[in-house]
């Protein structure tokens, strides 16, 4: 089987962070080593390293912990800081282009973070400004950021990447955070990815084919079937917003609901995974057991999205 070979980390060489396809292992890996070192610094120290830099946030679409960890992100790092947080409020609502919106706001930052409900909307607003362009989620296709944090987050569980059993579990369909997450492992030796859905819920063909022979892949309907021998488990929310037909969404919401009774079934290291927010696919019992990672994951996208902020601010003219 094919593997992506290994590379020195420290080489980033991004302009814009558009898609977790766009980034090599050692682009990957130069995120997770800054990551790192911002969480050991202090925010005294940290305060002053992005205080000439103007950062919008564009929220076109619903956000918490997206939005919130990259404000969070950009003032610790002492950046100044524009906000739209709601889409109604902004020039879109009278009909203005994606890529005019952009150029506008190009000339009032110096780093743009854009979430859209519009595929591919942030490789349009890259292709159209100078300035560099953070991908916050863009309808159902990519959330490279969240793929980062994903990635920070179990090689501080496991001390690697590397080798890692991981099973992709719900809405494997529209699910952007686990279309990123299965390109972003590829990168890495030895990696089997278990893909666990419905049917009308199954991972795109094109990704699974993108995969094979780069990681091992399985698709499954059958929760259970590979269980014991998981390292992770992340667990996605059956997305209502996504679906064009509310009754398929009633049908499949209730696939896989998971409780303290699954641990009965997996290793003493296994972790569950989740990017936000749940409903009911994760009970509440699991939440103080060694298994729930999902708080802890959330907390990683400061240090991360800290990272990427000030590896892009290096080609921003001061």
């Amino acid at each position: 089987m094919k593997q992506a070979k290994s590379a020195n980390s420290g080489k980033f060489s991004l302009k814009s962070v558009v898609s977790i396809s766009d980034f090599s292992r050692p682009d990957i890996e130069a995120v997770l080593l800054m990551a790192k070192k911002m969480e050991g610094t202090s925010r005294a120290k940290k305060c002053k390293l992005l205080d000439t830099i103007n950062v919008a946030t564009l929220f076109f679409e619903p956000s918490t912990r997206t939005r919130l960890s990259f404000e969070t992100a950009a003032q610790n790092l002492g950046a100044n800081l524009i906000s739209v947080a709601d889409g109604g409020t902004t020039s879109q609502k009278k009909g203005e282009a994606v890529s005019d919106a952009i150029r506008v706001v190009a000339g009032y930052s110096d780093i743009i973070i854009m979430r859209h409900f519009i595929e591919g909307a942030a490789r349009r607003a890259a292709e159209v400004c100078d300035k560099p362009i953070i991908n916050a989620g863009d309808g159902s296709n990519q959330h490279p950021t969240q793929t980062l944090l994903d990635l920070y987050t179990i090689e501080k569980e496991f001390g690697k990447i590397d080798g890692i059993k991981i099973g992709l579990l719900g809405d494997l369909k529209y699910g952007r955070t686990v279309h990123s997450l299965a390109h972003a492992l590829s990168h890495f030796q030895n990696v089997k990815i278990y893909c666990i859905a419905p049917k009308a819920l199954k991972m795109p063909k094109h990704i699974i084919d993108e995969l094979r022979g780069h990681v091992w892949v399985h698709e499954t309907e059958e929760l259970d079937e590979h269980l014991a021998e998981l390292d992770v488990l992340y667990a996605t929310r059956i997305q209502k917003e996504r679906f064009p037909d509310p009754l398929e969404y009633e049908r499949l919401k209730n696939t896989y609901i998971l409780d303290r009774s699954i641990l009965e079934k997996t290793k003493p290291i296994f972790r569950i995974m989740h990017p936000l927010p749940r409903v009911n696919e994760i009970s509440q019992d699991l939440d103080e057991t060694s298994a729930a990672l999902y708080f802890r994951q959330a907390a990683n996208g400061v240090p991360v999205r800290e990272a990427l902020l000030f590896l892009l601010s290096k080609q921003v003219k001061k």
